[in-house]
């Protein structure tokens, strides 16, 4: 049966396809990249094989999975030795249907993003998704949840292969299909924090007021203190909460914290 499924994988190679521009990056050696998995190898066994985690790396330079442990064949239903073989379509065909088209824009989102930033920058990104996993036998649904970052960028400043810390959910999430964020650190020091809901191309036109209780209120003040701090009444502060708001699209203070961090106000 192994034959079988790898023998198929290898036929339609579909998936990889959306990762060329990856793969055609002028990569360059790493000094450390033998070290680097023997890391990996160190922190699998130091965590332990907990259940319902996975630890992965794909290697964007050959478009494979050069590191996983965990319990693959119990939570996918994929045997380790297809994952070895063509580790990379395994993974993407065992993602739920309806989750592989947003994933593959996100990839590009990711990459498009990752390369406008500065080398500095580039090591401090990083980027979460949660995503539905199709059990190969029983056809079980299994939602997971992911933390990623680089794992090591070359000299030339390239995205060679990055580290996935995977966790199964015991219950499903709020959200009702894959969803991701990503976040780096600029040069100046600010945080930035773009979500799937974050607005694109949207020009959002705030009042001179409004930026300053925006920062007000990411500075951790309330709105009394906002008010004294102005010298505005708190009535006033509310209205321009629910001004700003409205022009972000935010249905509450959550998502407008959420949303302006990825605005240059």
């Amino acid at each position: 049966m192994d034959k079988v499924l790898l023998k198929d994988l290898k036929k339609q190679d579909k998936y990889t396809k959306f990762f060329q521009e990856w793969a055609e990056q002028e990569f360059k050696a790493h000094p450390n990249e033998k070290q680097l998995i023997e890391n990996l190898e160190s922190l699998s066994q130091s965590i332990g094989i907990r259940e319902g985690l996975v630890i992965a790396c794909f290697d964007y330079r050959n478009l494979n999975l050069a590191f996983f442990t965990g319990e693959v064949e119990k939570i996918t239903g994929y045997p380790e030795s297809i994952f070895r073989k063509k580790g990379m379509e395994a993974s993407f065909a065992m993602l739920h249907p309806e989750d592989r088209e947003e994933m593959f824009k996100f990839q590009k989102i990711v990459f498009e993003h990752f390369h406008q930033l500065s080398l500095s920058e580039r090591h401090t990104f990083e980027f979460s998704y949660t995503t539905r996993w199709v059990h190969r036998t029983t056809q079980e649904v299994k939602w997971v949840v992911a933390k990623v970052r680089p794992y090591f960028i070359d000299e030339a400043g390239n995205f060679a292969m990055d580290l996935h810390i995977i966790f199964e959910l015991q219950t499903p999430p709020k959200v009702k299909s894959y969803d991701w964020t990503y976040s780096f650190i600029r040069d100046d020091g600010t945080r930035v924090l773009v979500t799937k809901d974050s607005p694109n191309n949207k020009a959002v036109k705030l009042t001179k007021k409004e930026k300053e209780i925006i920062q007000l209120i990411l500075d951790g003040n309330s709105s009394k203190m906002i008010a004294e701090e102005l010298n505005i009444s708190a009535n006033t502060v509310a209205t321009h909460r629910k001004n700003i708001l409205r022009k972000l699209g935010a249905k509450n203070m959550g998502e407008m914290v959420k949303i302006v961090a990825s605005y240059d106000f």
